[in-house]
């Protein structure tokens, strides 16, 4: 058992007012226990699922199962044919604010999307004409490109461009723009991971700061009527709240909305509709979601727009699928 850092302590008390909470929460993060495995089906589900599954919970897509814990999903030949992806359901809970769109979708840009599970559930889900995933760090191209070859995404294009050049580029282009934002990562630790200095208030607004510039460029991608998904696997208010609220002062034009099928997990800590999974649910290692939709309209010049796929070629795209 690890014991409590002074500054985990001190989040618990800013996040939970009764000590219980609190007490549930510091266990879940130094005393870590395993999470049900959970996988996105990328073809259609087997009739007779090789795995051991826990019961959907109401909201759960049919594309998605719960295994029970001790499956090894990554270990089984369907992994290696592409059939699922694995991902920890915290990224099911933060996604699924795509759940509630109830219009068609053309395109997709995720800003920052490796290992890639955000994007391949939105291609799942949304089947869109033209799906763009981005990741500005190198190194972890690999992962990304990797992940979408073996399940098959297609059509999809992996770029590697800084979210300014993004903006630059494809103003006003995209129905849904997907922000899986870098941030502290302070659910790492419920997985049994080290994090070292992840609670510390420096990392933290450095973490905050940087996913302001990223939201910022971000929303000057998304098209009238829109959607902007914003989320992290930070626990911190400064990270998730307080860059919301930002947001909404600084980008009028963008309203947050209301995801019915969330509303069980609404943030206490913001009068915005987002919405908050704690590890010491049980469900996953705890992540951060809000959805906004630009409420600006296209203006009359903007009725022929160059098609997104054309943009995309000038940008000299690190992969096409």
């Amino acid at each position: 058992m690890a014991p409590a850092s002074k500054l985990l302590v001190k989040l618990s008390q800013k996040l939970f007012p009764v000590p219980s909470d609190r007490q549930q929460f510091i266990e879940a993060l130094t005393q870590p226990q395993p999470f049900s495995p959970c996988i996105l089906w990328c073809r259609s589900k087997p009739s007779d699922t090789p795995f051991s599954t826990e019961p959907p919970i109401a909201w759960q897509p049919d594309f998605i199962d719960r295994l029970q814990i001790g499956e090894k999903p990554g270990q089984h030949p369907l992994h290696q044919q592409g059939y699922f992806y694995c991902l920890d359901f915290s990224s099911v809970f933060a996604i699924s604010t795509l759940l509630s769109l109830d219009v068609p979708v053309q395109s997709v840009i995720d800003v920052c999307a490796s290992p890639g599970g955000k994007s391949i559930f939105a291609w799942v889900l949304l089947q869109p004409s033209y799906l763009i995933s981005n990741e500005v760090i190198g190194k972890r191209l690999g992962a990304l490109i990797s992940n979408f070859k073996r399940c098959h995404v297609q059509p999809a294009t992996v770029l590697n461009l800084d979210s300014s050049l993004l903006a630059e580029q494809l103003p006003r282009s995209t129905d849904v723009v997907l922000v899986d934002a870098p941030c502290t990562g302070q659910s790492l630790l419920a997985k049994g991971l080290n994090n070292p200095g992840c609670f510390h208030p420096v990392t933290i607004n450095k973490n905050a700061n940087r996913q302001k510039r990223i939201l910022a460029n971000s929303a000057q991608l998304v098209a009238p009527q829109g959607y902007l998904a914003y989320m992290t696997c930070a626990y911190s208010i400064e990270e998730n709240e307080q860059v919301s609220e930002w947001l909404v002062q600084q980008f009028p034009q963008f309203a947050p909305i209301d995801v019915p099928h969330l509303q069980p997990y609404q943030s206490r800590y913001s009068h915005l509709p987002c919405y908050r999974m704690f590890p010491q649910e049980r469900l996953g290692a705890g992540a951060f979601t809000i959805l906004f939709k630009n409420t600006h309209l296209r203006e009359p010049q903007e009725t022929v727009i160059q098609p997104l796929a054309s943009l995309v070629k000038n940008l000299r795209p690190i992969a096409t699928f």
